[in-house]
This record gives structure tokens, C-alpha cells and sequence, in this order.
């Protein structure tokens, strides 16, 4: 192996030229693209790492991919990956940490702000041209309660640090339990959301997680309780979340992730007034962002020190 300029390939059906120029701007000129299958199949061989964005990886056991060391993902999820049998077994995958927690804690926070607050109340009295005062509630003193207290749901604690809220937490690992209130085991569902006023998920998808969130969890919440998931769409049965938000159980459903994306034009969650709809923005990959974080990786790569991000195949990222 090259160790000072290893051979990189960039994928990605939209970006990659953008991607490689800025992987080349931090120095690293042996980068080359590819945006279909047939593309990234003419450049495997001889590539060492690859930097990839839904790569097409039944390549990744052909002849032409022998050279591979490693596999970046631009994504912070790997679900996908973990799932597919076609990528070899030794082969090192990385995912983006680090990256998202700003972007998708400010949504979080828009969405708490904008339902506590009655914005839309403010802004139809406008619109009425109606003189309209009321009192609206704080976030002090509400209690926020993340499962996932990863880079994500650490940078989302601080937030609500800030609006002086009581903050509870569930994790598998507990690694981040200090970093809570109160801290609740993946065996304490139940016990974790019946106190809370908003349970927010950024968990990762796997075997464990899917469809943890079920009638049973959401009936246990609070009926004035908010739900906002940031995590993967099969983290909640969305059966089951129909049902409980035309119950009215809850006050809002806010989902930025769904099972099948797009979400379908008739998909009922459309036309419920209780749910909040975004298009999978809440944490944007930014080329620059994901490039810095890449080099860094690259450069550790080089000098045999473990890599950020190194996905852990037996608990699924």
C-alpha cells in the first residue's frame, strides 16, 4: 500500500466529482469518481478506500475489489450495510460521527419551540387580522427523554440544558449515562417514557431496535406527550402510530425518517394534523463536512491508528 497517498475512490450518484475535489483540496490527488455501477467497477482495481454513498456493493466480492482496505460511508447510518452479505466480512466500515448533532438538535428544538409556543395559533391571528394574546408554556422545567445518547443525542442534551429541562436518557451501552438525569436500560421501555412530555429517537436501526417503539410504548406515554424521531424511519410500528394519533392519545407525532422513503402520497400520516412531516433534512451530509471528516480518517488510516466511526458488526454500527 501506498503510505502517503493512498488510491481513493469516490462514489456517489450525484456528488462524487464534488466530493473528489475536496478530498483533492486537502492534498490527496490519487481520488477517483464514479456516479453508476458500471463506473465504479471500471475503477475498483487498484483502489484501496473508498468513500461511498449507496455504492453498489455486490462489486465489493469481485476480483476488482481485492485492493479494498477499507469502506467510509457518507452516512452516519449503516443499517443498509450491516444487512447486506455482500460485503466481505474483514473489510473495515466507517460511518460519519460526529457531524450531525447541530443541525439535527436545532430541528428538535424548532419543532418543541413551534408546538409549545402555539405558532400557529400567532400566526393564523395574523392572518385574521385578530388581536389575540395568550400564555403560552416553557420548556423549563418539561422532561426530554432521548434514546440514543450517542454524538447525536449528547448534542441535543446540551441543548436542552440550556432551557433548564430535566433530562433522562436510555442507551445499551450506558457509556453516556452521566451525561443525564436519570439513565434507563434498553429493558426499561415502559418505565422510561411514562413520565416524559417529549421522547426524542436517534437511535441506530438494528435487530435490537426495530420497532421498539410500539403500541405498548406509545400508549404508556403521556396523552399530552410529544414524539420526535430523527433516528431510521423502523424504529416505530408505524401501524401502530396511526392508530394511537387518531386515538389522540398524543399531542404531536414530529418524523423525519420513515420506513419506506419517500414517503407515498397516500400514506394516511399526510393528512393527520397531529403529524409533522419532513423530507429526511433534519441532518444534512455536508460535502465539506463529511471531507474533513474523511482526511482526518485517511490520515489515521495512514498511520496505522484506529479509524473514527469503526462500525462494530456484532451490534450492528
Amino acid at each position: 500500500m501506498n503510505t502517503s497517498q493512498p488510491t481513493i475512490l469516490v462514489f456517489h450518484p450525484n456528488q462524487s466529482k464534488e466530493y473528489a475535489a475536496c478530498i483533492h483540496d486537502y492534498g490527496f490527488t490519487s481520488v477517483k469518481t464514479a456516479s453508476t455501477p458500471e463506473e465504479a467497477e471500471n475503477q475498483l482495481p487498484g483502489t484501496e478506500v473508498i468513500l461511498g454513498w449507496n455504492f453498489p456493493t455486490q462489486l465489493l466480492h469481485k476480483p476488482a475489489a481485492s485492493s479494498v482496505r477499507w469502506f467510509q460511508s457518507i452516512g452516519a447510518g449503516v443499517d443498509d450495510l450491516m444487512a447486506d452479505p455482500s460485503i466481505p466480512e474483514n473489510l473495515p466500515i466507517t460511518r460519519i460521527v460526529n457531524q450531525f448533532g447541530t443541525y439535527i438538535s436545532e430541528y428538535v428544538f424548532t419543532f418543541l419551540l413551534y408546538l409549545l409556543k402555539d405558532v400557529p395559533r400567532i400566526r393564523q391571528s395574523q392572518i385574521d387580522r385578530s388581536w389575540d394574546p395568550f400564555t403560552s408554556e416553557s420548556l423549563t422545567g418539561k422532561t426530554i427523554g432521548i434514546a440514543g445518547i450517542g454524538s447525536i443525542g449528547a448534542e441535543i442534551v446540551r441543548k436542552a440544558r440550556a432551557f433548564d429541562m430535566d433530562v433522562h436518557g436510555l442507551s445499551f451501552s450506558g457509556k453516556q449515562a452521566h451525561l443525564v438525569d436519570r439513565h434507563f436500560t434498553a429493558d426499561e421501555w415502559e418505565d422510561f417514557v411514562k413520565e416524559l412530555d417529549y421522547l426524542v429517537l436517534t437511535l441506530p436501526l438494528t435487530r435490537a431496535t426495530h420497532h421498539i417503539v410500539n403500541r405498548d410504548i406509545l400508549s404508556a406515554m403521556k396523552s399530552n406527550a410529544s414524539l420526535v424521531n430523527v433516528g431510521r424511519g423502523e424504529l416505530i410500528a408505524e401501524e401502530d402510530l396511526q392508530a394511537v394519533m387518531r386515538s389522540g392519545h398524543l399531542q404531536a407525532a414530529v418524523l423525519d425518517v420513515f420506513e419506506k422513503e419517500p414517503l407515498p402520497e397516500d400514506h394516511p400520516f399526510y393528512s393527520m394534523p397531529n403529524v409533522y412531516i419532513t423530507p429526511h433534512l433534519s441532518g444534512p451530509s455536508t460535502t465539506e463536512g463529511v471531507s474533513h471528516f474523511f482526511v482526518e480518517n485517511v490520515k489515521r488510516f495512514l498511520e496505522g491508528q484506529p479509524l473514527h466511526g469503526l462500525v462494530d458488526r456484532k451490534r450492528g454500527y
